[in-house]
């Protein structure tokens, strides 16, 4: 389990690129690079991190599931996920 304060983290930086986003775009198109430069640095999205949605965790992620490997196979192996079948793993 993902601690609190790093889940709290993230948060407020999916926060931030939210409330930048129209002006970040606004001076990327102008090609203002010294007003981007004056942005929070964690309002740019690519300092976001995924984490699993159960356990909150940054490693392993599945985007096209928003979990990570480890719940991904609990969740096969009890039948949760339908079309999945346990292979060799």
């Amino acid at each position: 389990m993902a601690k609190e304060s790093m889940i709290a983290r993230e948060e407020k930086r999916r926060k931030l690129v939210e409330r930048f986003a129209e002006k970040r775009a606004k001076l990327k198109a102008e090609g203002d690079y010294v007003g981007l430069s004056r942005l929070p640095k964690n309002s740019n999205p690519i300092r976001m991190h995924n984490r699993c949605k159960i356990t909150g965790r940054p490693k392993g992620y599945i985007r096209q599931f928003g979990i990570s490997r480890i719940q991904f196979r609990e969740m096969a192996s009890s039948g949760l996920i339908p079309g999945i079948k346990k292979a060799s793993w």
